[in-house]
């Protein structure tokens, strides 16, 4: 199973939370090491319109992730409910018919929770940055350290504190659950 690292907050300082992820691209490349390798300075932005739609699942979470102009797929995933940087196991399948594959798990599974969020993603090196703003919830932040092969979980644990320190992220705004479970 892939692994990332990830932690999930309340925006405190939105605006500027945002301003600090654009800047992180320089800052970064300021301070690269001679021979450093480049894919660790990429950042990207994109913006977002998503439908997650969570289902009943005994054994971690399963949703169906709908988004427009863009690729739809559902991801199965398992993690502790803990505040804080933790380990999230998971696999995506890529659909190209989500509305009848919504149909078969919603009779099969039944759903919770369906969340409506708008994502700016901002992709610093093997890092995925998620500004989200959650109809009915707020704004949050989400870091997620995709580890790589044979990359420690401690390793990943550090990138995702010193990622949570450049943009202010305080342990009060941490949040322990998904999105689906704060309604």
């Amino acid at each position: 199973m892939p692994l990332n690292i990830e932690i999930k907050a309340r925006a405190n300082d939105w605006n500027n939370q945002i301003k600090i992820a654009r800047h992180l691209q320089s800052a970064m490349a300021r301070s690269r090491p001679t021979g450093a390798d480049p894919v660790h300075l990429v950042i990207r932005k994109e913006k977002l319109i998503q439908e997650d739609t969570f289902y009943h699942c005994p054994d971690g979470r399963l949703k169906l992730r709908q988004q427009k102009g863009k690729e739809d797929y559902l991801i199965f995933y398992k993690r502790s409910d803990k505040k804080g940087p933790k380990c999230s196991e998971y696999f995506t399948y890529s659909t190209n018919d989500a509305k009848g594959l919504k149909k078969i798990l919603s009779k099969a599974l039944g759903e919770t929770k369906v969340i409506k969020k708008k994502r700016m993603l901002f992709l610093v090196g093997q890092t995925r940055l998620h500004f989200d703003e959650v109809d009915k919830l707020g704004k949050f932040i989400e870091i997620e350290v995709c580890l790589k092969k044979n990359q420690s979980r401690s390793s990943g644990q550090k990138i995702a504190e010193q990622l949570m320190k450049v943009l202010s992220i305080n342990k009060k705004d941490l949040i322990k659950n998904a999105y689906a479970e704060l309604l």
